[in-house]
């Protein structure tokens, strides 16, 4: 049986944690800045954990993590 590929674009957005939970970045931080609020773009520093629908999605994109 062959290896199943994992989505390049995957692999270098997302982690799993150790609980088996996804990690990303939060979004709407690349331009149009200057009408975000200031606490939007403070609570979008960092990562965040990724609801389970969204987790679910991710996952399969991951096969071996």
């Amino acid at each position: 049986m062959p290896k199943m590929k994992t989505k390049s674009g995957a692999k270098k957005r997302f982690r799993l944690t150790a609980n088996g939970k996804v990690r990303g970045s939060a979004a709407f931080l690349s331009h149009n800045l200057r009408r975000r609020s200031q606490k939007m773009k403070r609570q979008a520093r960092g990562t965040m954990i990724l609801c389970d629908a969204d987790a679910r999605i991710v996952k399969r994109f991951l096969p071996y993590a």
